[in-house]
């Protein structure tokens, strides 16, 4: 039994080499490829002075290589902390000043965002960056430590971790009632607790396609990626963009041949007002999930009668409760449109 979020996926990937683990586009990593990468960036943050504990940001737009950053960080004994690359800058300097991380991990089209964002932290000369993207990165008040090239050169045999289950394994910042990000610290433990009951209770398997619908600072996706890789099934992470484009989120399900598919009810809503979803759509499909807001049963109907051999699921629960801490498998097509959907009963 793992006991680490990471070693679900060294498990994987000694069980599973060649299996794809994630799939973005054109891109896909196999559990051998993200354990090899992830191992390397292990050591080089641990090289450059990371210890147990230190926190990591993680500034990269969702895609491998964010998971990549994640699963490094997990693996130096350090904590993540995923942070939204829409996010207004002065919003992202109080989380940065809130956390103290040792070090900012950045790829893909942030670079200017950094850029601000260090000038305006009180505490950027005690901030290193690391630049995963391809090619150097620099801007005039941040210089990158290392880059691309740099971890590349090391190592990818397994590291001995320091890192107990009852440590924290990432801090999701929540808005919080005052407006002022709020830090929620989730354990290893935590998560793998949730994880094998969701697992168990929906029948995850190696030959699911699991959705990577929500951004990765939001605790639907810590499901998706751990669920995913307790496994050794596929992730598929969904483009941002497609969320405004209700028909191209429907393509994405068929496309990707998705065995599962778990976000807001508002993604749901959404292709529901726009009528996309056909009769029998989605034939691989067996599992629906939602959490973090109320789903209106009109649009439940909408989808129970277009999918009647999908099974859906209501999961509800604050992030302090890690994802969620109660569930409710919906037993039929409900007939009243005004009647609301139970929240159920609690996760084991």
């Amino acid at each position: 039994m793992s006991f680490l979020l990471q070693e679900l996926l060294t498990k994987q990937a000694e069980l599973f080499a060649e299996r794809t683990a994630v799939v973005m586009g054109r891109e896909h990593l196999t559990y051998s490829e993200l354990e090899a990468a992830s191992n390397q960036l292990a050591r080089l943050l641990k090289d450059s002075g990371c210890e147990r504990g230190d926190r990591v940001c993680v500034f990269v737009p969702k895609s491998p290589m964010a998971l990549i950053g994640i699963l490094g960080i997990l693996k130096a004994d350090c904590i993540y902390v995923p942070l939204d690359t829409s996010s207004p800058v002065p919003r992202l300097a109080k989380i940065v000043d809130a956390c103290t991380p040792r070090y900012i991990l950045a790829a893909g089209t942030v670079c200017s965002h950094l850029d601000d964002l260090m000038a305006e932290n009180a505490r950027s000369s005690a901030i290193s960056v690391g630049w995963l993207g391809e090619g150097k990165a620099g801007g005039a008040h941040f210089n990158s430590k290392f880059t691309l090239e740099d971890w590349r050169g090391y190592s990818c045999e397994p590291l001995n971790f320091e890192n107990r289950s009852g440590d924290p394994a990432h801090i999701l910042f929540t808005s919080g009632s005052t407006g002022v990000p709020k830090g929620v610290v989730i354990t290893h433990s935590n998560v793998i607790h949730f994880v094998n009951w969701a697992v168990k209770y929906f029948g995850i398997a190696p030959g699911d396609r699991i959705s990577g619908h929500p951004p990765l600072h939001f605790d639907l996706s810590t499901f998706d990626i751990y669920g995913t890789f307790s496994v050794g099934a596929e992730l598929h992470l969904v483009p941002p963009e497609l969320n405004l484009l209700p028909h191209k989120l429907a393509e994405f399900i068929r496309r990707s041949e998705l065995t599962q598919w778990f976000s807001v009810p508002s993604a749901l809503n959404y292709m529901a007002k726009h009528d996309v979803v056909q009769f029998n759509d989605f034939p691989t499909l067996k599992r629906l999930l939602w959490c973090g807001e109320v789903f209106q049963t009109p649009a439940l109907i909408y989808w129970m009668k277009r999918l009647p051999k999908v099974r859906f699921t209501n999961l509800y629960g604050p992030t302090e409760a890690t994802i969620a801490s109660s569930y409710y498998t919906v037993p039929g097509c409900p007939v009243d449109e005004s009647a609301p959907i139970p929240i159920g009963t609690a996760c084991e």
